[in-house]
């Protein structure tokens, strides 16, 4: 009794592993329609005109805003061989609408003389030149308060010294006293003179 139920749990857990298997093979496979008609195939080539920048003596041309050189900002470059799409042209046929994504609503300008049209293009009408920058001026009041005026510098004055006094030496022919203004060399005689009559008499006195 007890082997013939252990027998049905083993042929029931069979019959659950093999349901199991079937379903899981059964969501493994693809739910896909086979297309009944042709797929487009999408390519690289774009349609258009197109401007290829011409090999020349500089590597790369400039992009700008508008059709000249004046009033219109340089907005990117150009390499040699590189292609962008051509959208027209000026009227004289000098500058080539191209697009451009780097500039303003993704148009931009180059000159035709360096680039080579694949196509002829419409003639487009110029942007308008933009409106020139405005220069700022100086309020002539408010800058007169930042002025600081700088007296001139005063050299200073010279005064010339007092004439210098130099005392003046005569020359004489000789010495003479105080007493007299006589000569030194009479006084001096005169002395010896009288010395030796002192002498003299004093000699005489002794005898």
């Amino acid at each position: 009794m007890k082997s013939n139920r252990m027998s049905r749990i083993f042929w029931l857990l069979i019959a659950a592993l093999a349901l199991l298997g079937q379903i899981s093979t059964a969501s493994a496979q693809p739910q896909a329609q086979i297309p009944t008609v042709d797929i487009p195939t999408v390519t690289g080539t774009p349609s258009g005109a197109m401007a290829i920048v011409l090999p020349g003596e500089q590597d790369q041309i400039n992009v700008r805003s508008g059709p000249g050189t004046t009033g219109y900002d340089i907005v990117g470059i150009l390499v040699t061989s590189q292609s962008v799409p051509a959208l027209g042209r000026s009227v004289g046929g000098d500058w080539v609408q191209i697009a451009y994504p780097g500039a303003e609503n993704g148009v931009a300008w180059v000159y035709s003389p360096l680039v080579e049209l694949t196509a002829p293009v419409p003639i487009v009408e110029p942007p308008p030149t933009p409106t020139p920058r405005t220069t700022p001026t100086i309020d002539p009041t408010l800058a007169a308060q930042f002025l600081v005026e700088i007296q001139p510098t005063r050299l200073p004055t010279y005064t010339a010294p007092p004439p210098v006094s130099q005392p003046t030496f005569f020359a004489n022919s000789g010495r003479t006293s105080p007493v007299g203004r006589l000569p030194m060399g009479m006084v001096i005689v005169t002395m010896m003179v009288v010395g030796a009559f002192g002498v003299l008499i004093s000699l005489l006195r002794g005898r």
